[in-house]
Protein backbone atom coordinates (compact mmCIF):
# COMPACT_ATOMS: atom_id res chain seq x y z
CA UNK A 1 0.00 0.00 0.00
CA UNK A 2 0.91 3.61 -0.43
CA UNK A 3 0.41 6.81 0.82
CA UNK A 4 2.33 9.78 -0.57
CA UNK A 5 2.16 13.41 0.30
CA UNK A 6 3.82 15.87 -2.42
CA UNK A 7 2.89 18.98 -4.64
CA UNK A 8 0.55 16.83 -5.99
CA UNK A 9 -1.56 16.69 -2.82
CA UNK A 10 -2.45 13.51 -0.97
CA UNK A 11 -2.26 10.49 -3.32
CA UNK A 12 -2.38 7.10 -2.28
CA UNK A 13 -3.60 3.43 -2.98
CA UNK A 14 -7.74 2.57 -1.28
CA UNK A 15 -7.83 -0.49 1.35
CA UNK A 16 -5.22 -1.24 4.26
CA UNK A 17 -4.30 0.53 7.78
CA UNK A 18 -4.58 4.08 8.08
CA UNK A 19 -1.12 5.74 6.92
CA UNK A 20 -0.29 2.60 4.99
CA UNK A 21 -2.63 3.72 1.78
CA UNK A 22 -5.63 6.10 1.71
CA UNK A 23 -7.98 4.88 4.44
CA UNK A 24 -11.11 6.66 4.86
CA UNK A 25 -9.13 7.76 8.34
CA UNK A 26 -6.51 9.45 6.23
CA UNK A 27 -8.94 11.15 4.12
CA UNK A 28 -10.86 12.69 7.02
CA UNK A 29 -7.34 13.37 8.91
CA UNK A 30 -6.16 15.16 5.64
CA UNK A 31 -9.43 17.02 4.85
CA UNK A 32 -9.16 18.37 8.40
CA UNK A 33 -6.13 19.68 8.12
CA UNK A 34 -6.78 21.44 4.80
CA UNK A 35 -9.61 23.45 6.02
CA UNK A 36 -7.77 24.38 9.65
CA UNK A 37 -5.41 25.77 7.24
CA UNK A 38 -7.83 27.85 5.29
CA UNK A 39 -9.61 28.61 8.67
CA UNK A 40 -6.59 29.73 10.34
CA UNK A 41 -5.89 32.16 7.21
CA UNK A 42 -9.26 33.28 7.01
CA UNK A 43 -9.87 35.87 10.23
CA UNK A 44 -12.74 34.14 11.34
CA UNK A 45 -14.62 34.65 7.92
CA UNK A 46 -17.23 31.32 7.25
CA UNK A 47 -16.06 29.27 4.34
CA UNK A 48 -17.02 28.14 1.27
CA UNK A 49 -15.03 25.06 -0.56
CA UNK A 50 -15.62 23.05 -3.89
CA UNK A 51 -15.78 19.90 -4.15
CA UNK A 52 -15.72 18.08 -7.48
CA UNK A 53 -14.72 14.33 -8.47
CA UNK A 54 -13.87 11.60 -11.22
CA UNK A 55 -15.42 8.35 -12.14
CA UNK A 56 -13.07 6.33 -10.31
CA UNK A 57 -14.74 3.24 -8.06
CA UNK A 58 -13.77 4.99 -4.72
CA UNK A 59 -14.82 7.90 -5.62
CA UNK A 60 -18.06 8.10 -4.26
CA UNK A 61 -17.02 7.21 -1.05
CA UNK A 62 -14.19 9.17 -0.44
CA UNK A 63 -16.68 12.03 -1.64
CA UNK A 64 -19.01 11.68 1.17
CA UNK A 65 -16.05 11.37 3.73
CA UNK A 66 -14.54 14.98 2.50
CA UNK A 67 -18.16 16.63 2.50
CA UNK A 68 -19.30 15.17 5.43
CA UNK A 69 -15.68 16.27 7.24
CA UNK A 70 -15.64 19.95 5.70
CA UNK A 71 -19.29 19.79 7.26
CA UNK A 72 -17.52 18.67 10.50
CA UNK A 73 -15.32 21.66 10.55
CA UNK A 74 -17.87 24.55 9.63
CA UNK A 75 -17.79 25.37 6.42
CA UNK A 76 -20.22 25.04 3.59
CA UNK A 77 -19.80 23.02 0.57
CA UNK A 78 -20.93 23.56 -3.31
CA UNK A 79 -20.80 19.62 -4.32
CA UNK A 80 -20.60 19.26 -7.76
CA UNK A 81 -20.54 15.63 -8.20
CA UNK A 82 -18.96 14.01 -11.34
CA UNK A 83 -16.65 16.62 -12.80
CA UNK A 84 -13.18 17.32 -14.38
CA UNK A 85 -10.04 18.89 -12.31
CA UNK A 86 -10.58 21.95 -14.98
CA UNK A 87 -14.58 22.02 -14.30
CA UNK A 88 -13.54 22.35 -10.29
CA UNK A 89 -11.06 24.73 -10.94
CA UNK A 90 -13.06 27.30 -12.78
CA UNK A 91 -16.51 26.42 -10.15
CA UNK A 92 -13.98 27.60 -7.57
CA UNK A 93 -13.78 30.73 -9.25
CA UNK A 94 -16.92 31.86 -10.53
CA UNK A 95 -18.47 30.89 -7.68
CA UNK A 96 -16.08 32.98 -5.89
CA UNK A 97 -15.32 30.24 -3.45
CA UNK A 98 -12.21 30.03 -0.51
CA UNK A 99 -10.77 26.71 -2.46
CA UNK A 100 -11.80 23.43 -3.55
CA UNK A 101 -10.79 19.94 -3.27
CA UNK A 102 -10.45 17.60 -6.29
CA UNK A 103 -10.92 13.47 -5.52
CA UNK A 104 -8.81 12.34 -7.91
CA UNK A 105 -5.54 10.18 -8.57
CA UNK A 106 -5.10 11.62 -12.13
CA UNK A 107 -3.64 9.46 -14.46
CA UNK A 108 -3.00 6.54 -11.94
CA UNK A 109 -4.74 3.46 -12.19
CA UNK A 110 -7.99 2.35 -10.17
CA UNK A 111 -7.14 1.45 -7.05
CA UNK A 112 -5.31 4.76 -6.59
CA UNK A 113 -7.17 8.27 -5.38
CA UNK A 114 -5.94 11.30 -4.26
CA UNK A 115 -7.21 15.01 -2.65
CA UNK A 116 -5.90 18.00 -4.81
CA UNK A 117 -6.00 21.00 -3.14
CA UNK A 118 -6.87 24.40 -4.38
CA UNK A 119 -6.92 27.92 -3.32
CA UNK A 120 -9.22 30.74 -3.76
CA UNK A 121 -7.88 31.06 -6.87
CA UNK A 122 -8.90 28.01 -8.53
CA UNK A 123 -4.84 26.73 -8.43
CA UNK A 124 -2.93 24.19 -6.23
CA UNK A 125 -1.62 24.72 -2.85
CA UNK A 126 2.06 25.48 -3.21
CA UNK A 127 4.73 23.59 -1.63
CA UNK A 128 4.87 25.79 1.73
CA UNK A 129 1.35 25.47 2.25
CA UNK A 130 1.16 21.97 1.47
CA UNK A 131 3.63 21.20 4.05
CA UNK A 132 1.68 23.19 7.05
CA UNK A 133 -1.61 20.78 6.33
CA UNK A 134 0.57 17.61 6.38
CA UNK A 135 1.98 19.74 9.78
CA UNK A 136 -1.67 20.20 10.51
CA UNK A 137 -2.65 16.33 9.79
CA UNK A 138 0.66 14.75 11.84
CA UNK A 139 -0.47 16.57 14.97
CA UNK A 140 -4.20 16.38 14.81
CA UNK A 141 -4.25 19.87 15.57
CA UNK A 142 -7.51 20.83 14.34
CA UNK A 143 -10.81 21.18 16.26
CA UNK A 144 -14.45 20.33 14.62
CA UNK A 145 -17.53 22.77 14.98
CA UNK A 146 -20.91 22.18 17.14
CA UNK A 147 -24.14 21.62 16.37
CA UNK A 148 -24.89 25.09 15.48
CA UNK A 149 -22.28 25.88 13.66
CA UNK A 150 -22.20 22.97 11.00
CA UNK A 151 -21.50 23.33 7.39
CA UNK A 152 -23.86 23.57 4.34
CA UNK A 153 -23.90 21.54 1.09
CA UNK A 154 -25.36 22.91 -2.10
CA UNK A 155 -25.41 20.80 -4.88
CA UNK A 156 -24.57 22.01 -8.74
CA UNK A 157 -24.32 19.55 -11.21
CA UNK A 158 -24.29 21.87 -14.15
CA UNK A 159 -20.47 23.01 -13.92
CA UNK A 160 -19.32 21.54 -16.68
CA UNK A 161 -21.76 23.16 -19.05
CA UNK A 162 -20.71 26.16 -17.12
CA UNK A 163 -16.91 25.79 -18.01
CA UNK A 164 -17.58 24.49 -21.83
CA UNK A 165 -19.65 28.73 -22.16
CA UNK A 166 -16.30 29.76 -20.49
CA UNK A 167 -14.74 27.79 -23.59
CA UNK A 168 -16.89 28.68 -26.19
CA UNK A 169 -16.60 32.38 -25.22
CA UNK A 170 -13.06 32.87 -25.67
CA UNK A 171 -12.06 34.98 -28.58
CA UNK A 172 -9.86 32.49 -30.06
CA UNK A 173 -12.24 29.65 -30.22
CA UNK A 174 -13.77 29.65 -33.33
CA UNK A 175 -16.90 27.36 -33.67
CA UNK A 176 -18.18 28.84 -36.63
CA UNK A 177 -14.74 27.65 -38.31
CA UNK A 178 -14.55 24.60 -36.39
CA UNK A 179 -18.12 23.38 -37.74
CA UNK A 180 -17.34 24.45 -41.19
CA UNK A 181 -14.85 21.95 -41.27
CA UNK A 182 -17.18 19.08 -40.79
CA UNK A 183 -15.03 17.17 -38.42
CA UNK A 184 -15.35 13.42 -37.86
CA UNK A 185 -13.77 13.27 -34.37
CA UNK A 186 -13.15 9.96 -32.25
CA UNK A 187 -12.87 10.29 -28.31
CA UNK A 188 -11.47 7.69 -25.87
CA UNK A 189 -12.36 9.45 -22.00
CA UNK A 190 -10.54 5.82 -20.30
CA UNK A 191 -14.60 5.41 -18.65
CA UNK A 192 -14.32 8.66 -16.51
CA UNK A 193 -15.54 12.18 -16.31
CA UNK A 194 -13.77 13.37 -19.58
CA UNK A 195 -16.99 10.77 -21.40
CA UNK A 196 -18.87 13.65 -20.05
CA UNK A 197 -17.23 17.07 -20.84
CA UNK A 198 -15.36 16.05 -24.33
CA UNK A 199 -18.56 14.94 -26.48
CA UNK A 200 -20.33 17.84 -24.68
CA UNK A 201 -17.67 20.20 -25.66
CA UNK A 202 -17.79 19.14 -29.43
CA UNK A 203 -21.10 19.08 -29.62
CA UNK A 204 -21.09 22.91 -28.68
CA UNK A 205 -18.49 23.40 -30.97
CA UNK A 206 -20.51 21.88 -33.81
CA UNK A 207 -18.54 18.51 -34.58
CA UNK A 208 -21.44 16.35 -34.83
CA UNK A 209 -19.61 12.85 -36.26
CA UNK A 210 -18.23 11.59 -32.31
CA UNK A 211 -17.07 8.36 -32.29
CA UNK A 212 -17.47 7.41 -28.80
CA UNK A 213 -14.50 5.16 -27.18
CA UNK A 214 -14.52 4.15 -23.03
CA UNK A 215 -17.29 7.63 -22.69
CA UNK A 216 -19.68 5.51 -19.80
CA UNK A 217 -18.12 7.31 -16.45
CA UNK A 218 -18.05 4.14 -14.96
CA UNK A 219 -14.52 4.00 -13.05
CA UNK A 220 -14.06 0.71 -14.76
CA UNK A 221 -11.02 2.09 -16.82
CA UNK A 222 -10.38 0.25 -20.17
CA UNK A 223 -6.70 0.25 -19.69
CA UNK A 224 -3.98 1.43 -18.13
CA UNK A 225 -5.64 5.40 -17.87
CA UNK A 226 -2.12 7.51 -18.43
CA UNK A 227 -2.43 8.72 -22.01
CA UNK A 228 0.44 7.38 -23.71
CA UNK A 229 1.25 5.32 -26.87
CA UNK A 230 1.79 1.82 -25.24
CA UNK A 231 -1.85 2.28 -23.64
CA UNK A 232 -3.75 3.49 -26.72
CA UNK A 233 -3.70 1.45 -29.33
CA UNK A 234 -7.80 0.83 -29.24
CA UNK A 235 -8.08 4.77 -30.58
CA UNK A 236 -5.35 4.49 -33.05
CA UNK A 237 -7.11 1.42 -34.69
CA UNK A 238 -9.87 2.87 -34.50
CA UNK A 239 -9.23 6.73 -35.87
CA UNK A 240 -7.48 4.64 -38.76
CA UNK A 241 -10.14 2.12 -39.09
CA UNK A 242 -13.06 5.13 -38.90
CA UNK A 243 -11.52 7.03 -40.75
CA UNK A 244 -11.89 9.80 -38.50
CA UNK A 245 -9.81 13.12 -38.80
CA UNK A 246 -8.30 13.26 -35.25
CA UNK A 247 -8.16 11.11 -31.80
CA UNK A 248 -8.99 12.68 -29.04
CA UNK A 249 -7.22 11.09 -25.23
CA UNK A 250 -7.97 12.47 -21.73
CA UNK A 251 -6.83 10.86 -18.75
CA UNK A 252 -9.57 10.59 -16.01
CA UNK A 253 -9.61 13.54 -14.99
CA UNK A 254 -9.56 15.83 -18.11
CA UNK A 255 -6.11 18.29 -17.40
CA UNK A 256 -4.06 16.17 -20.06
CA UNK A 257 -4.93 15.70 -23.72
CA UNK A 258 -3.24 13.80 -25.94
CA UNK A 259 -3.81 13.71 -29.62
CA UNK A 260 -4.16 11.26 -31.90
CA UNK A 261 -3.53 12.04 -36.45
CA UNK A 262 -5.77 10.38 -38.58
CA UNK A 263 -3.51 8.07 -39.82
CA UNK A 264 -3.53 5.75 -36.37
CA UNK A 265 -0.34 7.54 -35.19
CA UNK A 266 0.04 10.02 -32.29
CA UNK A 267 0.77 13.64 -32.83
CA UNK A 268 2.76 13.18 -29.73
CA UNK A 269 1.85 14.67 -26.05
CA UNK A 270 4.80 17.18 -26.01
CA UNK A 271 3.22 18.45 -29.25
CA UNK A 272 -0.26 19.09 -27.84
CA UNK A 273 0.94 22.39 -25.98
CA UNK A 274 3.38 23.12 -28.94
CA UNK A 275 0.69 23.41 -31.48
CA UNK A 276 -1.47 25.21 -29.39
CA UNK A 277 1.28 27.44 -28.26
CA UNK A 278 1.55 28.62 -31.87
CA UNK A 279 -1.71 29.13 -32.72
CA UNK A 280 -2.19 31.61 -29.63
CA UNK A 281 1.39 33.46 -30.61
CA UNK A 282 0.23 33.60 -34.29
CA UNK A 283 -2.52 36.02 -32.76
CA UNK A 284 -1.33 37.22 -29.53
CA UNK A 285 2.12 37.14 -29.34
CA UNK A 286 4.07 36.93 -25.87
CA UNK A 287 5.67 34.73 -23.56
CA UNK A 288 5.17 31.01 -22.39
CA UNK A 289 6.36 28.79 -20.22
CA UNK A 290 6.46 24.88 -19.58
CA UNK A 291 8.84 22.52 -16.90
CA UNK A 292 12.29 21.57 -17.31
CA UNK A 293 11.40 18.20 -18.37
CA UNK A 294 8.91 19.39 -21.11
CA UNK A 295 10.22 19.59 -24.72
CA UNK A 296 12.42 22.14 -26.79
CA UNK A 297 10.18 22.44 -29.63
CA UNK A 298 8.13 25.22 -27.38
CA UNK A 299 10.91 27.16 -27.07
CA UNK A 300 11.59 26.93 -31.28
CA UNK A 301 8.35 27.58 -31.67
CA UNK A 302 8.05 30.55 -29.45
CA UNK A 303 11.00 31.98 -30.85
CA UNK A 304 9.43 32.40 -34.35
CA UNK A 305 7.45 35.19 -33.34
CA UNK A 306 9.61 38.74 -32.50
CA UNK A 307 9.86 39.53 -28.62
CA UNK A 308 8.62 35.89 -27.24
CA UNK A 309 10.68 34.71 -24.96
CA UNK A 310 10.59 30.94 -23.30
CA UNK A 311 11.23 30.16 -19.81
CA UNK A 312 11.48 26.56 -17.94
CA UNK A 313 10.16 26.23 -14.44
CA UNK A 314 10.76 23.51 -11.65
CA UNK A 315 8.63 20.15 -12.49
CA UNK A 316 4.80 20.82 -11.24
CA UNK A 317 1.98 22.51 -12.47
CA UNK A 318 1.84 25.05 -9.72
CA UNK A 319 5.63 25.97 -10.36
CA UNK A 320 4.54 26.56 -14.01
CA UNK A 321 1.91 28.87 -13.31
CA UNK A 322 3.93 30.99 -10.62
CA UNK A 323 6.70 31.59 -13.25
CA UNK A 324 4.27 32.07 -15.64
CA UNK A 325 2.55 35.31 -13.37
CA UNK A 326 6.05 36.19 -13.05
CA UNK A 327 6.85 36.49 -16.95
CA UNK A 328 3.53 37.42 -18.16
CA UNK A 329 2.79 34.51 -20.61
CA UNK A 330 0.20 34.00 -22.43
CA UNK A 331 0.36 30.38 -22.51
CA UNK A 332 2.35 27.68 -21.08
CA UNK A 333 1.57 24.10 -19.29
CA UNK A 334 3.82 20.80 -19.72
CA UNK A 335 4.70 18.65 -22.06
CA UNK A 336 2.44 15.92 -20.64
CA UNK A 337 -0.02 17.12 -22.60
CA UNK A 338 -0.94 20.07 -20.39
CA UNK A 339 -2.29 23.63 -22.03
CA UNK A 340 -2.44 26.48 -19.48
CA UNK A 341 -4.22 29.35 -20.79
CA UNK A 342 -4.60 31.83 -18.47
CA UNK A 343 -7.27 33.81 -20.94
CA UNK A 344 -9.32 31.31 -18.93
CA UNK A 345 -7.98 29.85 -16.01
CA UNK A 346 -4.49 29.20 -14.35
CA UNK A 347 -4.91 25.79 -14.75
CA UNK A 348 -4.62 22.80 -17.23
CA UNK A 349 -7.35 22.44 -19.40
CA UNK A 350 -7.91 19.52 -21.71
CA UNK A 351 -10.96 21.48 -23.00
CA UNK A 352 -9.85 24.72 -23.89
CA UNK A 353 -6.90 22.47 -25.42
CA UNK A 354 -9.39 20.71 -27.40
CA UNK A 355 -10.99 23.90 -28.58
CA UNK A 356 -7.97 25.79 -29.58
CA UNK A 357 -6.53 22.97 -31.29
CA UNK A 358 -9.29 22.65 -33.91
CA UNK A 359 -9.55 26.18 -34.16
CA UNK A 360 -6.08 26.04 -35.45
CA UNK A 361 -6.89 22.39 -37.10
CA UNK A 362 -9.87 24.30 -39.01
CA UNK A 363 -8.14 27.74 -39.91
CA UNK A 364 -5.10 25.58 -41.12
CA UNK A 365 -7.29 23.56 -43.26
CA UNK A 366 -4.97 20.98 -43.00
CA UNK A 367 -4.55 16.60 -41.82
CA UNK A 368 -3.56 16.32 -38.46
CA UNK A 369 -0.31 14.43 -39.64
CA UNK A 370 0.82 17.49 -42.06
CA UNK A 371 0.30 19.86 -39.07
CA UNK A 372 3.04 17.91 -37.42
CA UNK A 373 5.30 18.37 -39.38
CA UNK A 374 5.40 21.67 -39.69
CA UNK A 375 6.86 21.30 -36.19
CA UNK A 376 10.73 20.78 -35.09
CA UNK A 377 11.51 17.06 -34.39
CA UNK A 378 12.28 15.89 -31.06
CA UNK A 379 12.50 12.46 -29.60
CA UNK A 380 12.57 12.42 -25.44
CA UNK A 381 13.85 8.97 -23.50
CA UNK A 382 12.54 8.38 -20.10
CA UNK A 383 15.68 6.18 -18.33
CA UNK A 384 16.01 6.29 -14.23
CA UNK A 385 18.99 4.98 -12.19
CA UNK A 386 18.62 2.84 -8.75
CA UNK A 387 20.72 4.01 -5.97
CA UNK A 388 21.11 2.25 -2.56
CA UNK A 389 18.81 3.42 0.25
CA UNK A 390 21.69 5.04 2.35
CA UNK A 391 22.94 6.91 -1.13
CA UNK A 392 23.00 10.44 -0.79
CA UNK A 393 20.84 11.27 -3.52
CA UNK A 394 21.44 15.25 -3.09
CA UNK A 395 25.40 15.16 -2.80
CA UNK A 396 25.29 12.73 -5.62
CA UNK A 397 23.32 15.17 -7.83
CA UNK A 398 25.28 18.32 -6.47
CA UNK A 399 28.66 16.41 -7.91
CA UNK A 400 27.50 15.71 -11.21
CA UNK A 401 26.23 19.54 -11.49
CA UNK A 402 30.01 20.97 -10.37
CA UNK A 403 31.52 17.97 -13.13
CA UNK A 404 29.17 19.66 -15.70
CA UNK A 405 29.51 23.36 -14.68
CA UNK A 406 32.94 22.49 -15.50
CA UNK A 407 32.62 21.38 -19.10
CA UNK A 408 31.92 24.12 -21.78
CA UNK A 409 29.95 23.28 -23.98
CA UNK A 410 27.08 23.33 -21.72
CA UNK A 411 24.69 24.92 -19.46
CA UNK A 412 23.62 23.58 -16.30
CA UNK A 413 20.67 24.45 -14.08
CA UNK A 414 20.09 23.38 -10.05
CA UNK A 415 16.43 25.13 -9.98
CA UNK A 416 14.99 21.56 -10.12
CA UNK A 417 17.54 18.25 -9.57
CA UNK A 418 20.15 19.00 -12.52
CA UNK A 419 19.29 19.88 -15.76
CA UNK A 420 22.10 19.98 -18.71
CA UNK A 421 21.77 21.60 -21.58
CA UNK A 422 23.99 21.06 -24.53
CA UNK A 423 23.08 22.57 -28.31
CA UNK A 424 21.72 19.44 -29.68
CA UNK A 425 20.02 18.75 -26.55
CA UNK A 426 19.56 17.95 -23.04
CA UNK A 427 19.10 15.91 -20.04
CA UNK A 428 17.46 16.38 -16.66
CA UNK A 429 18.23 14.33 -13.03
CA UNK A 430 15.38 14.44 -10.61
CA UNK A 431 15.26 12.70 -7.45
CA UNK A 432 12.55 10.22 -6.74
CA UNK A 433 10.05 11.41 -3.60
CA UNK A 434 9.10 7.76 -3.04
CA UNK A 435 12.44 5.68 -3.68
CA UNK A 436 15.76 5.50 -3.89
CA UNK A 437 16.20 6.24 -7.93
CA UNK A 438 17.03 9.28 -9.65
CA UNK A 439 14.76 9.68 -12.90
CA UNK A 440 16.45 10.70 -16.23
CA UNK A 441 15.07 12.64 -19.43
CA UNK A 442 16.88 13.12 -22.19
CA UNK A 443 15.85 15.13 -25.15
CA UNK A 444 17.30 15.05 -29.08
CA UNK A 445 16.76 15.09 -32.93
CA UNK A 446 16.92 11.60 -32.79
CA UNK A 447 16.23 9.20 -30.49
CA UNK A 448 19.73 7.61 -30.84
CA UNK A 449 21.44 10.77 -29.63
CA UNK A 450 18.61 11.36 -26.78
CA UNK A 451 19.87 7.70 -25.31
CA UNK A 452 23.81 8.24 -25.95
CA UNK A 453 22.97 11.80 -23.60
CA UNK A 454 21.06 9.69 -20.98
CA UNK A 455 23.90 6.57 -21.00
CA UNK A 456 26.41 9.36 -20.70
CA UNK A 457 25.04 10.79 -17.19
CA UNK A 458 24.34 6.90 -16.17
CA UNK A 459 27.76 5.99 -16.55
CA UNK A 460 28.58 9.50 -14.84
CA UNK A 461 26.24 8.44 -11.63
Amino acid sequence: MSLIKSISGIRGTIGGKPGDGLSPIDVVKFTSAFATFLQKNAGGKRLTLVVGRDARLSGAMVDRLVVGTLQGMGIDVIETGLSTTPTTEMTVIDKHADGGIIITASHNPKHWNALKLLNSRGEFINAEEGNEVIRLAESDDYTYADVDNLGQVTEDFDTIDHHIERVLALPLVDKEAIAKANFRVCVDAVNSTGGIAIPRLLKALGVNDVVELNCEPTGHFAHNPEPIPANLTQISETVAKEHCDLGIVVDPDVDRLALVCETGEMFGEEYTLVSVADYVLSHTPGNTVSNMSSSRALRDVTHKYAGCEYSASAVGEVNVTTLMRETNAIIGGEGNGGVIYPELHYGRDALVGVALFLTLLAKKGMKVSELRKTYPDYIISKNRKDLTPDMDVDALLKKVAALYNAKADCQVSTIDGVKIDFEDGWVHLRKSNTEPIIRIYSEAHTEARANELAEMVKQML
